[in-house]
């Protein structure tokens, strides 16, 4: 059937299921965002196993399996796009794959065990991933030549709605958390998903839905001599915009693990805040800043005789992003010496970071969708996901390799517990020392005791004996142990190789490497811009 003619009117006339797009957005991305927001405080705080025992992961092995599963939810769109164009087209794969999205969160409100972790991230990164370069694409797709005027403006109410709803879910997610535990803190994300469905449902009649194109016409368009030129322009551009992701999706690992220490004083306007509620800065100010730069900032620039190109933009982006880690580490570098820091050095870090997301995350957007031909407009969308991919997969794989393997000789429980390395370990005071298995020994805290696991610090370090007290890795406060030191062929002892802020400033070098690399590649980018016709579009 043809498209809805009532959508392609005059320049001044928003199309009618764009209300339904973005109210599914801020919904969604609760669901997401709430979910995401406190996987790593889970790891390390709640995990547990089938006996109803603390199965706790340690900081980098949470990190890991972290960017691993945001690996998993920004490759799975190549894979949705493909459903997408060559099968069912986006109305019919955002539905289906909805269900297996709702069905992930659910999982993760029932087991709070390993095997649940797994079984549900990985249905959420299906359901997550698959929707997501259709969902984009879709809301460009009730735009054609008549008001393509207003399509900026409508990522601009998209990326309003991603925000408004990845806000209200820190917020509250953490508190969630905190207060009532994993059940209600990974179900209320659940419930949102069905909603984001139903309502993305109820619209279904006012969309413009753009068909699949079929296996042979998909091919013939992705190989033919203008689908290779667009996948050429544009993928070095995407390998070099996945560092950006390598760092900005920290915010939700190593940016949280700071966050937590003892040495970064939470208090700040009045509250104190968890560490994982002030991810919710990033929100609230991309909230303020999008309209500022919209309609104050770019014009502003444009009226001093600088051209505001999207490549511009983004390549400014990379620099920026530089610079927030490069806050971060410093932090970090405090921490480690013992030195409280206000959690308002974070937030300044954050701020950049967000100028550096507005520059380039939302430009991007726009520049992929219309950088693509007609039929190429979801897989294109895939490839830019495809970088957060990468980007999360290096940082996953520097988190797994930067793990050194050391052997202990001794573990001596008691009030202070001492260990033994030998002399050939590099001890570093507030170096961080892992434990992953059984131990034998049992950490005693002020309400309860536990198995020795997870993350610690190394305190009071004698590098001559090679031993070290083991510490509390927030608090540095010398950690009370009970039981023998019997470790199983499961048990793991790692300590870290970039140790402190060297961590940050490896991160901030590869930005500021690839913003370098950027800007040759902006220099000779020729491309062209595709807008949908309507006259394509069929009714659902």
């Amino acid at each position: 059937m043809t498209g809805q003619s009532h959508n392609s009117g005059s320049k001044s006339r928003w199309p009618q299921g764009l209300p339904y797009i973005v109210a599914n957005e801020a919904a969604e991305r609760y669901s997401f965002y709430g979910m995401k927001g406190i996987l790593v405080v889970f790891m390390t705080t709640y995990l547990m196993d089938r006996s109803g025992e603390f199965d706790l992961m340690t900081g980098n092995e949470a990190n890991f399996w972290y960017h691993m599963f945001v690996m998993g939810v920004y490759f799975t769109p190549l894979f949705g796009a493909v459903l997408s164009d060559v099968f069912l087209g986006k109305y019919r794969t955002i539905i289906s794959l909805s269900l297996v999205y709702c069905l992930g969160h659910f999982v993760l409100a029932i087991d709070q065990t390993r095997l649940g972790l797994m079984v549900g991230l990985g249905l959420i990164a299906i359901g997550a991933g698959g929707i997501k370069p259709c969902v984009s694409a879709h809301l460009g797709d009730q735009f054609d030549k008549s008001n393509q005027n207003l399509l900026e403006k409508a990522y601009s109410w998209f990326y309003f709605a991603i925000n408004i709803g990845s806000f209200l879910s820190y917020l509250l997610g953490a508190l969630f958390l905190d207060r009532y535990g994993p059940h209600l803190a990974f179900g209320v994300p659940g419930v949102l998903m069905l909603i984001a469905t139903i309502v993305f449902w109820i619209g279904r009649k006012s969309y413009v839905s753009m068909p699949a194109v079929g296996a042979q016409a998909y091919t013939s368009v992705l190989f033919s001599k203008e689908g290779i030129g667009v996948l050429r322009r544009l993928i070095p551009i995407y390998v070099l915009v996945a560092a950006f992701w390598a760092l900005y999706d920290q915010t939700g690992s190593s940016w949280i693990i700071q966050a937590n220490s003892d040495f970064v004083n939470k208090r700040m306007l009045g509250f104190e805040w968890l560490p994982a509620q002030v991810q919710a800065i990033n929100p609230i100010m991309i909230l303020t800043l999008v309209p500022l730069f919209t309609f104050a900032v770019y014009p502003a620039i444009e009226k001093l005789g600088i051209r505001v190109t999207s490549l511009r933009k983004i390549g400014t982006g990379l620099f920026l992003t530089a610079a927030s880690f490069a806050i971060i580490g410093w932090i970090e570098a405090k921490v480690m010496q013992g030195v409280t820091v206000s959690i308002a050095w974070q937030v300044l870090a954050y701020a950049v970071l967000t100028v550096a997301e507005i520059l380039l995350s939302l430009t991007c957007l726009e520049f992929s969708y219309t950088q693509a031909p007609n039929s190429m407009k979801s897989i294109v969308m895939g490839l830019y996901f495809a970088s957060f991919a990468l980007g999360n997969f290096f940082t996953a794989q520097v988190n797994h390799f930067m793990q050194d393997p050391v052997a202990v000789e001794q573990i001596a429980e008691g009030p202070t517990t001492l260990v033994h390395l030998g002399p050939d370990v590099e001890l570093v005071e507030a170096r961080k020392f892992m434990i992953e298995g059984e131990s034998g020994l049992s950490w005693v805290r002020e309400e309860d005791t536990v198995r020795l696991q997870g993350t610690f610090a190394m305190l009071a370090v004698n590098q001559e004996s090679g031993s070290f007290t083991l510490a509390d890795v927030n608090s540095r406060e010398a950690v009370k142990t009970i039981g023998l030191w019997e470790p199983t062929d499961e048990t793991r002892v790692y300590v870290n190789t970039l140790v402190g802020p060297g961590y940050f400033r490896f991160f901030t070098i590869l930005m500021l490497v690839a913003g370098g690399l950027f800007i040759p590649m902006a220099m000779f980018y020729r491309g062209k811009t595709y807008l949908q016709d309507h006259k394509q579009a069929e009714a659902v």
